[in-house]
């Protein structure tokens, strides 16, 4: 029996508006995603999360998101995924070596959240005991916010993987994390 393999599908942390002459491919985080950024840290560190494999937009908000929570594991910096479908994120992963058992995916909406209840396909655990009381898929259908994290497990190879493949085992925001509301949702 092939052994899981998780996808960790993590929104930018909130980005500045400061300048409304910047191009939107170079915003920066804002002060309330610098702070989500650590919380978000936090979170990989006490939750064990390691990928083995980031994937990143090139985006600049993206790549100080990724520079913040600092995970181990190979970094791809990857200006394609920047204003890719969630269909196009698909293609991406579906890439993604056989070996390799776990990859963060640092992006934009609408497309992750698209790509989220694409691989899920109406699966999800209200927590990481086990839970199947949708909490998680529900909170992921109504929004995914800037800086949160969604956690997807799933049994087939990154080239087989598709609609209704994946299991969404956790989903955090970082207004969770911070007020301590959530545990272990991810």
């Amino acid at each position: 029996m092939a052994s899981s393999k998780h996808l960790f599908v993590l929104r930018h942390a909130k980005s500045s508006w400061d300048d409304p002459g910047l191009d939107d491919h170079e915003r920066p985080l804002a002060p309330r995603g610098r702070r989500a950024v650590k919380v978000l840290a936090e979170h990989l560190r006490e939750h064990d999360i390691h990928p083995a494999q980031i994937l990143c937009s090139s985006s600049r908000r993206t790549r100080e998101t990724l520079e913040g929570i600092d995970p181990d594991g190979e970094r791809l910096i990857e200006p394609e995924l920047y204003g890719a479908s969630a269909s196009g994120l698909l293609e991406r992963l579906r890439q993604v070596p056989k070996d390799v058992d776990s990859v963060m995916l640092i992006g934009h909406n609408p497309a992750l959240q698209l790509l989220v209840l694409r691989l899920a396909g109406g699966t999800g655990s209200g927590g990481a005991g086990g839970e199947r009381d949708g909490s998680s898929m529900s909170e992921v259908q109504s929004k995914f916010p800037t800086g949160a994290l969604a956690t997807l497990e799933f049994k087939c190879s990154w080239d087989k993987l598709g609609p209704g493949r994946a299991q969404l085992v956790g989903f955090v925001r970082p207004k969770d994390l911070a007020r301590g509301g959530k545990q272990d949702r991810s």
